[in-house]
C-alpha cells in the first residue's frame, strides 16, 4: 500500500477548492533544467510580484530545500503539501527532485508530496515516484496531436537529442500518454494542466479534455497563457476570464474542472491567493 492511501487527500489546496481556504502549499525550486522549449516560456524573467509557473528567486539544493521547510513549519501549520514544479522540469533533474522528495518523506512523514511535470521523462520515473509516496501529479498537456504540438513547442530534448516540429511533439505526446497511464495504474491522483493559447490550441482543448477522460485523470486545469518578453508568443494576447470560463464550461461535462488556480511560481509558499511571504525571506 502506498503512503498516500493513508493520507487525508482532501487537504490538497490545488486539487480541492474547499481545502484552499484552509491549507497551503510550498514549492521547492530544486530543478533548474528543462527538456522542452515552449514558445510561451522564458524563465529568465523573474519579478517578485509575479505569479507565473517557472519563475523563482533562486534555485535550491535538496538540502537547502529541506532546511527551508523545517524553518517554515515552525511558523506555518497550514502547509499540507510539499511540491516540486521547477523552475525547469522536475523530471529533467530527476536526481535532485527524487532526492528532495526522499528527504522530505523522511522528515515530514505526514505531509503530502506533489509533482508537476511536462511528462517527457515521466515514464522512466513512475516507480520511483510511487516508492517515495508522492500522492499527486500534475502533467502539463497543451496538445494531443503533433500538428498542434508543433506550434506550441520549439523543440523537445529526448535521450540526449533534440527533436523539432511534429517529430518532437509526437515524442512528447507518446511519453505523456505512457506516463499518465502508468500513474493511474498505480492509483495516483492526476491533474492535467493546459495552457490556453489563442490562435494556437484554444479550439483544440476539447480534444485534450477527451484524452484526459480516456486517461481517467481526476481533474483538469485550463490556464490562460501569460505573454512573456522574448518568446515567439510574446505578442499573443492572453485569453480573457470570459474566454477561459467559456472553455471550462464547454468541457466541464467531459472532465471536472479546476477553477481556483493561482498560477503558482516555482517557489510559491502559502495559500493559493494570499499575499505570500517570499520563499527566501531572511525572517524564516
Amino acid at each position: 500500500m502506498n503512503f498516500y492511501t493513508n493520507t487525508i487527500l482532501d487537504n490538497h489546496p490545488c486539487f480541492n477548492k474547499k481545502a484552499s481556504a484552509n491549507y497551503g502549499r510550498v514549492h521547492l525550486p530544486v530543478a533548474p533544467n528543462c527538456n522542452i522549449q515552449c514558445n510561451f516560456c522564458n524563465r529568465m524573467y523573474d519579478c517578485a510580484n509575479e505569479n507565473r509557473p517557472g519563475v523563482t528567486g533562486r534555485v535550491q539544493s535538496p538540502d537547502e530545500a529541506v532546511e527551508f521547510v523545517e524553518r517554515l513549519f515552525k511558523f506555518r501549520q497550514d502547509i499540507s503539501v510539499i511540491g516540486i514544479a521547477g523552475p525547469g522540469d522536475p523530471m529533467c533533474d530527476a536526481d535532485k527532485t527524487l532526492s528532495t522528495f526522499e528527504k522530505c518523506r523522511s522528515r515530514f512523514a505526514n505531509t503530502m508530496l506533489c509533482l508537476s511535470t511536462n511528462g517527457l521523462a515521466l515514464p522512466e520515473h513512475v516507480d520511483d515516484i510511487v516508492r517515495l509516496g508522492v500522492s499527486h501529479v500534475t502533467v502539463t498537456v497543451n496538445a494531443v496531436t503533433p500538428d498542434i504540438g508543433s506550434k506550441v513547442y520549439a523543440w523537445v530534448r529526448y535521450k540526449n537529442r533534440n527533436y523539432y516540429a511534429k517529430e518532437g511533439a509526437r515524442i512528447l505526446q507518446e511519453c505523456q500518454d505512457e506516463g499518465i497511464r502508468k500513474l493511474k495504474e498505480a492509483g495516483m491522483i492526476v491533474k492535467i494542466n493546459t495552457v490556453a493559447i489563442p490562435g494556437v490550441n484554444m479550439e483544440h482543448i476539447p480534444w485534450i479534455a477527451k484524452k484526459a477522460k480516456d486517461w481517467q485523470v481526476d481533474i483538469m486545469n485550463c490556464m490562460a497563457m501569460i505573454p512573456v518578453h522574448d518568446t515567439p508568443f510574446a505578442n499573443i494576447q492572453t485569453p480573457s476570464r470570459e474566454e477561459i470560463h467559456h472553455v471550462r464550461k464547454s468541457i466541464g461535462s467531459t472532465i471536472r474542472q479546476m477553477t481556483h488556480c493561482g498560477r503558482c511560481r516555482a517557489d510559491a509558499c502559502g495559500k493559493l491567493h494570499e499575499n505570500q511571504k517570499e520563499l527566501f525571506d531572511d525572517s524564516f
